[in-house]
């Protein structure tokens, strides 16, 4: 799919374009500049052409910002995967030394270039574009990324300048969501594991901002990558940004297959990590825990099983959770993770044919039934998977009621005992025969 980026310097509304174009409020748009840090991914189509959209962070030149050099980085390489490029520019603050610069860039890449000037939304703004010519374009579109006014005249010429693709029938891949608390290491995971520096990665906590996908496809894997914004307390969430930031991140939860919860080894699997882990159980995902910075503590032989133990303590009753040790700075074990990740997707698939679960499990439960209550014996006689997109099974009985949280318990042990269910959360349904 054709490839277009929205590139500009800081706050002249190129996340409230790109929005409009994917028609969903996936970027974070604020009044506050350089809110965008990483490239940003989404899906738009016009006059019945699709293709994919790039939202960037502000470009900058010179500055001492830790992060504006790291996004300077990002549009560089937004620039190199686009086929065409929408250069926005803001009427209010007419042309500064930034729009030069960017305008510089972009005549060096030989890529078509659509110069969009923003927030143009009444008959002065428009006499007040006719400066933008001085960067040396021979068109330029005014536009009002708030509104929608005049982004079609400017999308029929992006458009009609991008390459012709054969069609590809489209299959729904598997969603990853990397989840952790701020400065766990995600970015720096992703990064190493795609082999480029996707996403903007500084020792400072809350760099990631947005929940963005990435399609990863190597090694006969194929899958999108969420890499998501730090999960804090509610307390410690002071602005509005990461208050959005950390909404997005349990959303991407919310929508995945598998969350991969990468957490500080230095730090210990604390409190706020082991929130993340109750809320990916609770909606019945998929689960790998991630060790990430092993290379940093200190060890002996029998560092990795102690860590092990208490990581499955905390995790009770849940406890058949895959647990991996990295390092995303030293690539270690990251293909391991990955091989994980996948087995507990293909886990979280997984359909027992009814037929053979009765041959195992009704056996079983004659060895050992539920205890009687008030004298009354309850009897299991039929069991069958449910269609959900998690595992989930019904045993069908003539006193449902009487089945306790327990013997509930017993049923899923067996069934994890005799399937490969790990790092899946299971629900048992009793229901009257």
């Amino acid at each position: 799919m054709s490839i277009v980026a929205v590139v500009g310097r800081p706050n002249v509304g190129k996340s409230t374009f790109f929005n409009r174009l994917i028609k969903r409020r996936e970027a974070i748009t604020d009044a506050v500049s350089g809110v965008t840090r990483d490239r940003h991914y989404g899906k738009s189509d016009w006059n019945g052409k699709e293709f994919s959209l790039i939202d960037t962070g502000g470009y900058v030149k010179g500055s001492d910002d830790v992060f504006e050099a790291e996004i300077d980085k990002q549009v560089e390489l937004a620039i190199d995967e686009a086929d065409a490029i929408v250069f926005m520019v803001d009427v209010e603050s007419g042309i500064t030394g930034m729009d030069e610069e960017v305008a510089k860039l972009l005549r060096k890449s030989n890529k078509p270039f659509f110069l969009a000037v923003n927030k143009v939304d009444n008959a002065k703004r428009h006499a007040d574009a006719v400066e933008f010519y001085s960067l040396g374009v021979e068109k330029y579109y005014t536009i009002s990324s708030i509104n929608g006014s005049g982004t079609g005249e400017l999308l029929d010429d992006v458009v009609a300048s991008l390459p012709e693709e054969p069609e590809e029938e489209e299959t729904e891949l598997p969603r990853f969501a990397v989840v952790g608390r701020p400065n766990a290491g995600k970015s720096s995971f992703i990064n190493t594991l795609i082999g480029e520096e996707r996403f903007v990665v500084t020792d400072i906590a809350g760099t990631t901002r947005d929940s963005i996908d990435t399609k990863y496809n190597r090694f006969g894997f194929e899958f999108n990558l969420v890499d998501t914004a730090g999960i804090r307390k509610k307390s410690k969430v002071k602005e509005d940004l990461e208050f959005y930031s950390v909404m997005r991140s349990v959303r991407a939860i919310e929508h995945c297959d598998v969350v991969i919860l990468v957490f500080d080894s230095t730090r210990g699997f604390d409190g706020q990590v082991q929130n993340i882990f109750w809320l990916a159980h609770r909606n019945n995902k998929g689960i790998v825990i991630l060790a990430n910075k092993w290379d940093l503590v200190e060890k002996d032989n029998k560092t990795t099983k102690q860590m092990e133990a208490y990581i499955r303590e905390q995790c009770e009753p849940f406890t058949d959770v895959p647990i991996v040790f990295i390092s995303a700075l030293t690539k270690q074990r990251i293909f391991k993770a990955i091989e994980t990740a996948v087995q507990v997707y293909e886990n979280r698939t997984r359909k027992v044919k009814t037929s053979k679960l009765n041959d195992l499990m009704l056996p079983l439960i004659q060895a050992t039934p539920p205890p009687a209550t008030k004298g009354k014996y309850v009897k299991i006689k039929f069991c069958t998977q449910l269609p959900t997109p998690y595992p989930s099974f019904a045993f069908f009985a003539n006193l449902p009621q009487y089945v306790k949280d327990p013997y509930k318990r017993f049923l899923e042990n067996q069934l994890r005992q005799h399937f490969d269910f790990t790092g899946v959360p299971m629900k048992i349904y009793i229901r009257k025969k």
